[in-house]
């Protein structure tokens, strides 16, 4: 990067950070990781009301609808990263196979990249091991 792009770069970061500082002076001390221990996942009959019923009773289910999420979040890259460890999470209490979840990620190498594909199936392989440990199965 030459200097004059770095500059700019840095004083938009700078913009945005203060931006958001602006809208939600909270959000400055705000850590994904934190919000995600206190709340792992949602129940299998709460993302089915949320994500399943009130949406669209006669559309998706709450595993297609997680399953269609992993996918956007998928071709996001590593902006969403928090949010889809998250929701892959949800996506195995709604009944979603970590194969179904790994063949959503592998489909979108197309549309997202393979960087983005392969940070995806990395953050999905850590959520199937940390479920391992605590799943009956």
């Amino acid at each position: 990067m030459t200097d004059a792009f770095q500059k700019m770069f840095q004083q938009m970061i700078s913009q945005g950070q203060e931006m958001a500082r602006a809208f939600n002076p909270a959000v400055e001390h705000f850590n994904p990781k934190a919000f995600e221990k206190m709340f792992p996942t949602m129940p299998a009959d709460m993302l089915e009301m949320w994500f399943g019923k009130t949406f669209n009773r006669d559309g998706l289910d709450a595993k297609t609808r997680m399953l269609v999420t992993i996918a956007a979040m998928t071709v996001q890259g590593a902006l969403a990263e928090p949010q889809l460890r998250l929701t892959i999470r949800h996506a195995i209490e709604a009944g979603a196979t970590p194969r179904e979840i790994a063949e959503v990620i592998y489909q979108m190498g197309m549309f997202g990249g393979l960087p983005a594909m392969q940070k995806a199936l990395e953050i999905a392989q850590g959520v199937f091991t940390e479920s391992e440990g605590s799943s009956p199965e």
